[in-house]
């Protein structure tokens, strides 16, 4: 063997063992990670998921474990970002079927009913046979119409509660559109106006008084005239 091709012979050894190490260090911080979340201390498992996605950023496994350790510190957003990454590169149909049915428990917890119907059916196109899946399906979609049922409610009275509030206003307005009506024929309307010749009961009976003290001195005057006349008149023939 030339010294050349011994040179890249030892490198390819290299290399693969290095490989080797690489997918076995990986492997131990999911070992790890999975013991320690058996026994319940999620954020030490959360770490080793973390160190094994830093030697295989792409590990099915360990985005989905990482996604149920977070899910367990109710870190449901994170949760479900690792889930949606594992999802992404699992190529195998019992794994994505344990993905979605998980992601659909989160989006139930979180009241999404719609967004936790869509992962419960993936999670049965990967797994027919989940019965568990199909139970939370049901379970989820009875919820879904329920939430839709009472967003129809909540939309009626708000239309009758903005209906009333028109009616109301429209009330109001007509009120005030009445009284102003009201305010300008009583402007338009003549103010009566006081009888300048009209005379007062005393003054009318003064002047009565003062007419027939005037009609009395007439006819004294009167008959005083007639009888100085009929004494110049001529005697009967």
């Amino acid at each position: 063997m030339s010294q050349v091709k011994y040179i890249i012979f030892i490198a390819f050894l290299l290399l693969a063992n290095c490989n080797t190490f690489a997918q076995k260090t990986e492997r131990d911080y999911i070992r790890k990670g999975n013991k320690l979340f058996k026994e319940k201390s999620f954020v030490q498992a959360e770490v080793n998921y973390r160190k094994a996605l830093e030697k295989n950023p792409n590990s099915t496994e360990a985005l989905y474990n990482l996604g149920n350790t977070l899910s367990q510190q109710q870190k449901l957003k994170e949760a479900m970002q690792q889930y949606t990454s594992a999802s992404k590169n699992e190529k195998s149909k019992a794994k994505l079927a344990k993905i979605y049915h998980n992601a659909g428990v989160l989006f139930y917890a979180a009241k999404h009913y719609q967004e936790a119907v869509q992962s419960y059916k993936q999670s049965l196109r990967n797994n027919p046979d989940d019965d568990e899946t199909r139970y939370n399906l049901a379970l989820a979609m009875k919820m879904l119409k329920d939430q839709q049922n009472q967003n129809k409610n909540k939309d009626k009275n708000k239309n009758k509660d903005k209906d009333k509030d028109k009616k109301k206003k429209e009330d109001e307005k007509k009120k005030q559109q009445d009284k102003q009506k009201k305010d300008d024929k009583q402007k338009q309307q003549p103010k009566p106006q006081p009888e300048k010749n009209k005379m007062s009961k005393e003054n009318a009976e003064q002047l009565l008084n003062a007419a027939m003290q005037d009609e009395k001195q007439l006819q004294e005057k009167a008959k005083k005239q007639l009888r100085n006349q009929g004494r110049n008149l001529d005697k009967d023939w």
